[in-house]
């Protein structure tokens, strides 16, 4: 485990669960939203996010915590790269729960956290499945299955600390 991409619906902890495998394996964490929104929440055009996000998915280790949802037109970059795919596909209640006490949030992204299961997730898999068939992928449904995945992060040889990672 080199090399990870979080996803999953607004909400759902991705931001919280990079951290934590980045303090558990080493690896440093990269959280794609503080990249891709630029100020008045205007999103990076296409053109230069891909650049950005081959420049990123160029270092020899990171996490990658992000899922733009529809904004995301660079994906397959990432995915291409990717040795580990985590999926957080957490329930509707749960993600808003998290994301009204996280604070207001735009029309867009509340369409998006409704819609995820939907019209999001398959469109996930499917790039997954065409990008990514080589990523050990981590499918977890609720907090419970995170904590034990990253428990099992914790003692699994091929996620040990950053020395193991030369080139981190």
């Amino acid at each position: 485990m080199q090399r990870v991409l979080v996803l999953g619906r607004g909400g759902a902890g991705k931001s919280t669960l990079a951290r934590r495998l980045g303090e558990v394996t080493g690896l440093p964490v990269v959280e794609l939203d503080a990249l891709f929104w630029e100020p008045g929440l205007a999103g990076t055009a296409p053109e230069r996010w891909a650049a950005v996000q081959q420049r990123l998915v160029g270092q020899d280790c990171w996490i990658l915590d992000g899922d733009l949802g529809p904004y995301d037109h660079a994906l397959d970059v990432r995915l291409r790269r990717a040795d580990t795919v985590v999926l957080l596909n957490f329930s509707f209640p749960r993600c808003a729960w998290r994301a009204i006490r996280r604070g207001r949030e735009r029309a867009d992204f509340w369409r998006w956290v409704w819609s995820y299961r939907r019209r999001s997730l398959p469109r996930l898999t499917r790039a997954i499945a065409t990008h990514a068939p080589h990523a050990d992928l981590h499918l977890l449904r609720d907090p419970r299955a995170a904590r034990r995945f990253l428990e099992r992060s914790t003692h699994d040889p091929s996620a040990s600390r950053a020395p193991q990672h030369p080139g981190c």
